[in-house]
């Protein structure tokens, strides 16, 4: 990143951030999801610092962020860890930008504290009613397997499994920079977080009335293997001023197969969400 990474404490649990510009009460903020770590916006966050304040984190059992035993690996707990986080860098109003697992966990604090929500973009991720989970997910779901898989689980074969999955072949550096930080920590933090979200496709909270009229921009890699591009336009059921871009080609990581066809419309909506200034 840009900026150089802060260790911040929350709630007992050490995280790292990066904040371009901590004067501002309004911010963009970008939730990573599964695997992380933060380092998937680095192409996407210094693009909207050029207007606005930016928050980048690693959340707890991701990346440089401790990876404690007690933390609440849950979409609650991941929920309330973001709006503590939120809270000590005075961020009033969040522009969310959700990847993964960052849709719930970011979606149940917004739910929460709709008035502090002042756009959402969703890349991958949403409001996911009906959902089925992919077979990896089954596999860390269940006990003594999951733990076998995480426990063998190697940065070759993960590279192999997800370009025979991925509409474009992934980069090795993006595979060599989650499993840099994949110590036991992390993959006990994976399987306790899948396994705690069995039913994600049906206890999402009740939407505020706020949702109607709520700015959102839905980016989805069409080709995405594990939650299927029919969950784009899906998301208008819910948000129904939602902006929807298919990238077609593209997989679960859009930003990681192509940027640029993610940095156009993230960087076009968040324009005019925070103004041209970004400023106050």
């Amino acid at each position: 990143m840009r900026w150089p990474p802060a260790e911040r404490m929350v709630g007992g649990v050490r995280c790292v951030v990066c904040d371009s510009d901590p004067g501002q009460r309004e911010a963009v903020v970008f939730v990573h999801g599964n695997p992380g770590p933060m380092d998937d916006w680095e192409e996407l966050a210094p693009a909207v610092a050029d207007f606005a304040r930016v928050v980048v984190m690693d959340m707890p059992g991701y990346g440089r962020a401790e990876h404690p035993r007690k933390f609440d690996y849950t979409i609650e707990g991941y929920a309330r860890y973001l709006g503590e986080l939120l809270d000590q860098l005075a961020v009033e109003r969040a522009h969310l930008v959700l990847h993964d697992f960052g849709g719930p966990w970011g979606l149940r604090w917004a739910a929460e504290h709709p008035d502090r929500v002042a756009s959402v973009t969703l890349i991958n991720c949403g409001v996911l009613e009906g959902y089925q989970w992919h077979g990896f997910a089954k596999i860390w779901q269940t006990p003594i397997l999951g733990e076998l898989a995480q426990l063998t689980t190697t940065a070759w074969g993960t590279h192999w499994a997800l370009n025979r999955m991925n509409p474009k072949p992934l980069p090795r550096s993006f595979i060599d920079r989650v499993m840099k930080h994949a110590d036991w920590g992390h993959k006990r933090a994976v399987l306790k977080l899948y396994r705690a979200s069995k039913h994600v496709g049906q206890n999402f909270p009740p939407l505020p009335e706020m949702a109607k009229t709520l700015p959102v921009c839905v980016i989805w890699g069409a080709g995405d293997p594990f939650i299927d591009v029919k969950f784009a336009e899906k998301q208008k059921q819910y948000f129904p001023m939602a902006e929807i871009h298919v990238l077609q080609g593209l997989g679960h990581w859009p930003f990681i197969d192509d940027v640029e066809a993610v940095r156009k419309p993230l960087v076009e909506f968040l324009k005019k969400q925070v103004g041209s200034s970004g400023k106050e």
